[in-house]
């Protein structure tokens, strides 16, 4: 049991830089508190006692600013950062190493009772603050999920989603499934040299649109060239309609 506290213990040590001891990790991370907590709580709601289940999540709501279903499955070693406002629904899963940060909510967009109605997590997942996890879909394997993002699909592994609605990105960076392990833990979910998908189809647009106004100007270049060299007579009213038109053409 011990050995599985500190296992917990060191894990925020390694994800957190402002924690700096076990001792100040144990007695004053309310996210810790609220996960130690639920597990009792979970214990209760599988025994039957569903009802002392919820009354002790409600203590943990009070006491800690998280609120924890008794229902929902909590794997080792996740870490609940600031942890203030954040709401885990009833079928939720959440798998081992796994940061949520404050204000996130895990929620179900079902009301049928019996039914998987809350996302879930896989190992490693970040889930930043403020951020919408809404349905029973899977979050995959080390995926991200930027600030104040509403998810409402499936993200693959490895993945990053933002925006409202989110939309995936994929980043370049290698994945892990340890998020202990400092090189590859991204906090609040930030995965760098990763662009917005809208902004690079903007970028593509933008770029597309240069390259047709280089091409117009070299056409209209060339047909000046033409307009202004000597003909034969036979022929040059045709060429010269013909370069009219085109001239026409290209100021539309």
């Amino acid at each position: 049991m011990f050995s599985s506290l500190f296992d917990q213990v060191d894990s925020i040590i390694a994800r957190d830089p402002a924690a700096r001891n076990r001792l100040e990790v144990i007695t004053c991370y309310q996210g810790l508190h609220a996960v130690w907590l639920h597990r009792i709580s979970h214990f209760l709601w599988n025994l039957g006692l569903k009802w002392l289940a919820r009354v002790l999540s409600m203590f943990a709501r009070f006491f800690t600013g998280i609120e924890i279903h008794p229902g929902a499955k909590i794997g080792r070693r996740v870490f609940l950062d600031h942890g203030l406002g954040i709401v885990i629904g009833e079928t939720t899963e959440i798998g081992d190493d796994c940061t949520i940060y404050q204000g996130v909510t895990l929620g179900g967009t079902s009301l049928y009772k019996g039914v998987k109605r809350h996302p879930t997590l896989g190992k490693g997942v970040v889930v930043s603050a403020g951020a919408k996890v809404l349905g029973g879909f899977t979050v995959g394997d080390g995926a991200r999920v930027g600030s104040n993002a509403v998810v409402l699909k499936e993200i693959p592994p490895g993945a990053t989603a933002v925006g409202i609605p989110a939309r995936v990105l994929h980043p370049d960076l290698p994945q892990s499934a340890d998020s202990k392990t400092k090189e590859y833990f991204s906090a609040y979910g930030v995965t760098p040299n990763v662009d917005d998908p809208v902004s690079m189809a903007l970028k593509g647009l933008i770029d597309a649109t240069i390259e047709q106004e280089a091409k117009i100007a070299a056409l209209e270049k060339a047909i000046a060239k033409l307009s202004n060299s000597p003909t034969d007579t036979a022929g040059t009213s045709d060429t010269k309609r013909d370069l009219d038109a085109i001239k026409e053409w290209l100021k539309e």
